[in-house]
């Protein structure tokens, strides 16, 4: 199993047995592994119909097979199981390096079954493999207690947690680790939280077996320098994503005042060289990686250190609710970091609250206070509230869609989600390949599948033909790097080659692939994600992949792009080309003859079994 730890560890929870079952060469060859290893996982192992905060559900921690090696940034990891937030596949990859300590441990596979019957955490030292009592962690922040078990256990151990929220099983709860990163979509650590996990704790000793180990290290070593040449990298290094508000608002594509608008006013106070100035202690990179964009901070005002913000965060915070002070975006990232909430849905979460309060949907006797734009006791008391699940916050801790269907009053127009995941940080009705990503991206309204902006600029931000193709090629590309254990953000921020990665690949596993190759098994993935929300959704198709109301009805509010909209005809002739593109038919769904093209053939006979209507 070169490149492989070769191993999956699977653990009841419900019975505390342990089982070590070897990976195996062809699950290797066809999924690859992380996204892929989860995706197959899921698809075999869960029944459709169960609840995704039950016993029944698995959550599934996976990393690839170049991550742990000399490969430039191979620090990935992912989490997947049926999402409590969408109801369908659910998915967050992390960085750090959890992977690698994974990888040197000998396992490519973590597997939770059941749940433990108290608070518990899981001790993993090579062989040694132990669910240990949590009590003395339980109710800590996410940081806290990775601080108390590095304490405990030895800093040779890598960790991850959640925190408060998903211990109150908050829908949109994350997995933290190294503190500062954190596993935040889908709702990951709401099912950790579930099955009475506070922490997994790795350390590992053993080697990753390379197919051709002379050819990997020297091909390493070159993709290291081909790295440190790119001519953008000290830049990039000097502010990371916190060098994007600035420009994503000068284009007309920061999300400001829940998505209302997509220019904010005072943006440039946000930019990154400031934050620099005043918050950056350090610089912080995940394993192996020549461009750490990771910003160690502290924040004098509020007396707290944090990693970030990093641009998602403060799109959502900063922009959704209206914030123009680093500071005090730097602190409440740290808020959310601690109470374990992703940042993107709490953002987007307390916007729209922010919103109802203003429009008088929600009130004072139900918030239990004034709550406003701009305010950060406002900001706090909500994530507060929604964490502990009090008042108001249990609803808000369901998630925005669940909200505006419980507040009305056409609040749902502004609930800004795509099937049931809150929507990431770019403003996107004068970008419409990048509304057709979001619209199309199999976990929901995120970017990490598709990003196109700069595609909408360079070929113009009104056409529409040729976007659906643009989308589709990137689908495959950024997911490719969540099948290998690397970031892609080498590729996307300062233009590393793809073409080193198939041939690094062959180097560390000894499979034979082109680009074209790895290309297909992407694809297959994907497919096969949209099969799992069939599987669990009856009627699912072209009508789960609608923006809110408001990116059709209403027009951009300020900025460069004032009075733009995206007309719903414009949506609709998006989604045809996009579905016919995918040999999907026209209700968004595959076809028999692409899943079998994809070599899905099972996935056919079980949607066959289960009565669904096959084109």
């Amino acid at each position: 199993m070169n490149g492989y730890g070769g191993n999956v560890l699977r653990l009841n929870l419900s019975t505390g047995e342990v089982k070590v079952q070897p990976l195996g060469v062809e699950m290797a060859r066809e999924w690859i592994g992380q996204r892929g290893f989860i995706a197959k996982i899921l698809w075999d192992e869960l029944k459709p119909g169960i609840d995704p905060l039950g016993p029944d559900n698995k959550l599934v921690m996976s990393t690839g097979p170049l991550a742990g090696t000399l490969v430039p940034a191979g620090g990935k990891v992912s989490f997947g199981a049926k999402s409590p937030a969408t109801g369908i596949y659910g998915e967050s990859c992390m960085g750090g390096h959890i992977a690698a300590e994974m990888k040197y441990a000998g396992y490519d596979v973590i597997i939770l079954e059941g749940a433990a019957a108290k608070p518990s955490y899981l001790y993993i030292e090579d062989d040694k493999v132990e669910i240990r009592d949590a009590a003395h962690v339980w109710g800590k922040g996410a940081m806290q207690a990775e601080k108390a078990l590095k304490d405990e256990l030895g800093e040779d151990f890598q960790i991850c947690t959640i925190g408060p929220a998903g211990e109150k099983l908050v829908k949109y709860a994350c997995i933290s680790h190294d503190f500062g990163r954190q596993a935040g979509r889908t709702g990951m650590g709401t099912v950790m939280g579930s099955k009475n996990i506070k922490a997994i704790a790795i350390c590992g000793s053993k080697s990753i077996p390379l197919a051709d180990m002379t050819t990997a290290v020297a091909k390493g070593k070159e993709m290291l320098k081909g790295c440190f040449a790119k001519e953008n990298l000290d830049e990039w290094q000097d502010y990371g994503t916190a060098g994007v508000p600035v420009w994503a608002n000068k284009i007309g594509a920061f999300p400001t005042k829940n998505f209302q608008s997509s220019y904010l006013e005072g943006n440039e106070a946000l930019d990154g060289k400031i934050m620099r100035e005043k918050m950056v202690i350090n610089d912080k990179g995940c394993f192996g990686c020549p461009s750490p964009c990771g910003k160690y901070c502290y924040v004098k005002e509020y007396d707290v250190y944090t990693e970030g913000p990093e641009y998602e965060t403060t799109a959502l915070i900063a922009g959704s609710c209206v914030f123009t002070d680093i500071e005090q975006v730097g602190y409440m990232n740290y808020l959310c970091d601690e109470m374990g909430l992703d940042t993107i849905s709490a953002g987007n979460v307390i916007g729209f609250a922010m919103e109802c309060f203003e429009k008088g949907i929600i009130t004072t006797e139900q918030v239990g206070r004034e709550i406003k734009f701009g305010d950060v006791d406002s900001f706090k008391f909500l994530a507060e509230q929604i964490t502990t699940r009090q008042g108001i916050g249990n609803v808000l801790a369901e998630g925005v869609k669940y909200a505006a269907e419980q507040f009305g009053r056409g609040s749902t127009n502004f609930a800004i989600q795509i099937k049931g995941l809150e929507w990431s940080g770019y403003e996107s009705r004068s970008a419409p390949s990048n509304m057709l990503a979001y619209m199309t991206c199999d976990l929901g309204a995120h970017h990490s599948r598709a990003w196109s902006v700069t595609h909408d600029m360079a070929v113009g931000r009104k056409v529409l033909e040729g976007k659906a193709q643009k989308v589709v090629e990137l689908q495959h590309i950024r997911p490719f790097f969540d099948l290998i254990g690397c970031c892609r953000l080498q590729w996307v921020e300062i233009g590393f080659e793809l073409e080193h990665y198939p041939e690094i690949f062959r180097y560390i596993t000894g499979f034979d692939y082109s680009q074209d190759d790895l290309m297909k098994i992407s694809e297959k993935v994907w497919n096969l994600t949209r099969a799992f929300a069939w599987r669990e959704i009856e009627d699912y198709g072209r009508k789960y992949d609608y923006p809110p109301a408001r990116f059709y009805e209403e027009a951009v509010t300020s900025g460069p792009n004032a009075g733009d909209t995206l007309t719903k005809e414009a949506l609709e002739y998006l989604l045809d080309d996009y579905y016919n593109l995918r040999g999907w038919n026209k209700n968004g769904l595959p076809t028999r003859e692409k899943l079998e093209q994809m070599g899905l053939g099972f996935v056919v006979q079980e949607l066959q079994g289960l009565s669904r209507k096959l084109a």
